[in-house]
């Protein structure tokens, strides 16, 4: 059993804040201030370059890794963090196409993370266009896995209308006609229980700054099969995902299974934050979590719809087919989140009308629920948002 009430007073929250916007920025740990002062002047500024050895700079990223395996249902020592998402999404799949180099086709979904979709357009353009970017509807997913494809690149949860996808079942199905499967996590690691292993994934990449908390351009993760960790041929061969780093070799050497998907110098500072957010997660039972987030978004919905009846339901009805996300339609959304966020309800907003709100039991409670119900019906109610002021669009909305 968790004590989300333990769990909430270990995240600064400001005074009078509703935070529904974990599922794109997580709040900071309390404990992550405290430890970047340590890692900034006991390391950085005390150790100077022996802090790599002295502590363990080094290793953060396969020990951190670990720990947000244990979050994703992955086998120990294949998960490792680095670089960002969009460059382990480009690791990934150029890996799974090459595991099948007599196949040209990429199958996504039109409820894909843009970027995810940026990086399979760049890699097929660096592969000569010989390749297919095929995307369809996201319930059209399973009837396109055909012997054609080589690789399906799916986010498990939509980021828009939080529509989930089956990852078991769609695996499996890439499976039976030979097709690999790499998933995007983004949206799932830390919003509710994944199973990575269970599900026979190929490959998992995923954010830590969103539902893991690890702060503002925290570094992403990447996960390896077992099956695959030995033979993968890294894109990008960076330097510390040679052998021997150190050996300043001239040719390449792949490290060592999930080793060999580091790229680039790990981001010490952000991993020091991300740590003090995974130790907040060491008290977390996946399952208690999963059923608080039921909880929560099944209170969300219902009380919207008491306060608020004229906004559209965005996200599925059924709990299980949902992320940690409740998502409403409203033409004028855009302006009605920045009138929430005047009055201390913070959501966002995904063009062209989605209202997107986080539901996050590890600080979210049931009085946060209904205080945040009852402020979206007097926005809407009363036009609040009718306003000059929160119709100026911000560069980040």
């Amino acid at each position: 059993m968790t004590d989300f009430a333990a769990t909430r007073s270990q995240f600064h929250l400001p005074d009078g804040t509703v935070y529904l916007d974990g599922n794109s920025l997580g709040p900071m740990p309390r404990a992550a201030r405290a430890r970047l002062d340590q890692t900034i002047a006991a390391e950085w500024g005390d150790m100077l370059i022996t802090g790599w050895n002295k502590a363990g700079w080094m290793d953060q990223p396969a020990r951190l890794g670990d720990r947000i395996g244990r979050l994703i249902g992955a086998e120990p020592g294949h998960t490792v963090l680095g670089d960002t998402l969009s460059v382990k999404v480009y690791q990934a799949l150029a890996a799974a196409l090459a595991l099948r180099p007599e196949r040209k086709v990429i199958l996504s979904d039109s409820g894909n993370f843009p970027s995810d979709l940026y990086m399979a357009q760049g890699l097929i353009r660096a592969m000569g266009g010989t390749h297919e970017l095929r995307i369809v509807a996201p319930e059209e997913v399973e009837a396109a896995i055909t012997y054609e494809v080589a690789v399906t690149m799916l986010t498990e949860v939509d980021y828009r209308t939080g529509r989930r996808h089956d990852m078991p079942h769609l695996t499996a199905k890439a499976h039976s006609v030979g097709a690999l499967a790499l998933w995007d996590l983004a949206h799932s690691a830390g919003a509710f229980p994944v199973d990575v292993s269970g599900g026979k994934a190929d490959f998992a990449v995923g954010c830590t700054y969103k539902f893991l908390n690890g702060g503002p351009g925290a570094p992403a993760f990447i996960y390896v099969a077992p099956e695959h960790a030995e033979v993968v041929e890294p894109a990008l061969a960076g330097w510390l995902g040679h052998d021997a780093p150190f050996a300043f070799e001239p040719a390449y050497r792949p490290a060592p299974g999930i080793a060999r998907m580091r790229v680039g110098t790990p981001p010490v500072l952000q991993m020091a934050a991300l740590e003090t957010a995974l130790d907040v997660w060491d008290q977390v039972d996946m399952p208690a979590l999963d059923e608080a987030r039921i909880a929560l978004s099944e209170q969300f919905i219902a009380e919207v719809a008491q306060h608020a009846p004229m906004l559209e339901l965005a996200s599925p009805r059924d709990p299980a087919a949902r992320g940690a996300q409740v998502s409403f339609r409203f033409t004028e959304g855009y302006a009605a989140i920045q009138a929430l966020i005047a009055r201390r309800v913070i959501g966002d907003f995904r063009a062209p009308d989605i209202m997107r709100f986080g539901i996050t039991p590890l600080y979210l409670s049931s009085e946060d629920i209904s205080r945040a119900a009852s402020e979206i019906g007097t926005v809407i109610s009363e036009r609040l948002w009718d306003t000059p002021e929160y119709r100026r669009k911000a560069a980040v909305t």
